[in-house]
């Protein structure tokens, strides 16, 4: 969080404190965002920048659930910076050490002349470092702290000049149905809990600033002084130590400085990487949250601030619920971002999240019941790891039994159908009807169980 205009202060002070994530507070350009060639439309939201997200899914088979994700990462509009990086960086790795029920997110916010640099350094290195730790699976929060030292310790060393540059961390790893949330900075990790009929945001971190009482009281044992850039100016009293909330001094944050130099002015109290700043105590040991996956849980999500500097986690919650698919509403508050940023400066900040929608599942991902019914004659076999429950066959012979009379020779097609089945005669053009249950994807909204079906005809030559 901290200043619309980033996180270091550079509001004409000399160098070194001039440098990225940076409290400019210049008077807004009178182009306003005009002649941004990244600029475009989305429906209903105004001009800003076009953005695309993709989408995945993972099983974990242990617990019966899948996630399935969407990512996004968009640079900012920077008019008085036209050729600056997108400073975001994001990782995403599944079955960490060949366990299919262990997979990490992780978003990565760079700052500084060589924040995109330093994100993407620590993207690489610290999940290599997790999955090479025996102890992760067994003690995630002892791994977790350890990586992020090693990491910050193995950028230290780097080529990368991390000396006024550095980068936040917030990484979600799933181990089963437990989920360990850690934090290094002031990007944020929102889940989402079903509370009767509202779906209410609960905070998985807490942005480390010095609008926190405890991370003040840290960073000034270390050295630091904490004054916004109006006291330091000498605009405001410096011996006033309050400074509200972020919504309401967000402006004008509290910032980290030496004891007798204008700089760094840090809006933060913990990064990886950020050398100078650690004398003054800015360290990257995480806070580690941890949090039991309940059929409560719809989703989480993981973004930069970028999203959360004008949007509160509720609002965010509130956008992703009314979204059935991740991937539009990643575009969705991708959108109403931009929108209240040059709603309200010249500029914008860079973007990226990732949301993983949970769906609870019947039976594992192995399990598939498949109906084969040809030529008028019907052919079932299972492939199934576990006991099929009384009911869910009465359901399935009901079923069989509707589409049975409607079997007819003419050919059609599913529009969602992805495979076709080799029939068992190649030489009889004989139209084949296929109805697939896929029990991975079978949701419970509530008690109601409501399983999606790949129906579709085929024929003789129709392969996989």
């Amino acid at each position: 969080m901290g200043c619309v205009h980033g996180k270091c202060c550079c509001r004409c002070l000399p160098s070194p404190v001039n440098y990225g994530k940076c409290c400019c507070r210049c008077p807004p350009s009178p182009d306003g965002d005009k002649g941004n060639q990244e600029f475009g439309t989305y429906s209903g939201l105004g001009k800003h920048i076009h953005a695309d997200s993709s989408l995945d899914s993972v099983p974990v088979p242990s617990h019966n659930f899948r996630l399935e994700y969407s990512v996004i990462s968009q640079r900012g509009h920077y008019p008085d910076a036209p050729d600056k990086e997108n400073q975001d960086s994001f990782c995403i790795r599944t079955n960490i050490q060949g366990n299919p029920n262990a997979h990490f997110f992780g978003v990565f916010d760079g700052h500084g002349t060589f924040g995109t640099q330093c994100s993407n350094f620590v993207k690489d290195r610290l999940i290599e470092i997790l999955s090479d730790d025996p102890t992760l699976l067994n003690d995630p929060v002892k791994a977790y702290n350890s990586a992020f030292l090693a990491t910050n310790n193995e950028l230290h060393r780097s080529d990368v000049d991390d000396s006024i540059c550095g980068t936040t961390a917030i990484t979600v790893l799933v181990v089963g149905d437990m989920i360990y949330v850690a934090n290094v900075g002031d990007s944020r990790a929102v889940i989402a809990v079903k509370d009767g009929n509202r779906t209410v945001a609960e905070d998985l971190s807490h942005d480390q600033t010095p609008f926190r009482k405890d991370e003040c009281e840290r960073v000034k044992l270390c050295g630091a002084r904490v004054l916004s850039v109006d006291q330091v100016e000498g605009l405001k009293d410096p011996s006033i130590q309050t400074w509200g909330d972020e919504e309401t001094e967000g402006d004008d944050p509290p910032r980290l400085w030496v004891q007798n130099g204008m700089y760094p002015g840090t809006a933060f109290t913990r990064s990886v990487g950020d050398r100078t700043a650690e004398n003054i105590g800015v360290i990257a040991v995480p806070e580690v949250s941890i949090v039991q996956l309940t059929p409560n849980h719809p989703f989480f999500i993981v973004a930069s601030d970028g999203v959360f500097e004008f949007l509160s986690s509720q609002t965010v919650v509130d956008l992703v619920s009314r979204h059935p698919d991740p991937r539009d509403a990643s575009l969705a508050i991708a959108g109403e971002s931009y929108k209240l940023w040059l709603e309200r400066e010249n500029r914008t900040d860079d973007i990226t999240m990732i949301i993983p929608a949970i769906f609870r599942c019947i039976f594992t991902t192995s399990q598939a019941f498949v109906i084969e019914l040809t030529n008028g004659s019907l052919r079932s076999f299972l492939t199934l790891s576990c006991f099929i429950c009384l009911e869910m066959v009465t359901m399935m012979r009901s079923v069989i039994s509707i589409f049975e009379s409607l079997i007819c020779p003419r050919r059609t097609q599913a529009a969602g159908a992805v495979k076709r089945v080799l029939s068992p005669s190649t030489e009889q053009q004989t139209p084949t009807l296929k109805l697939i249950f896929f029990p991975r994807f079978l949701r419970l909204k509530g008690t109601i169980l409501a399983p999606p079906l790949a129906l579709w005809m085929i024929d003789g030559r129709s392969q996989i």
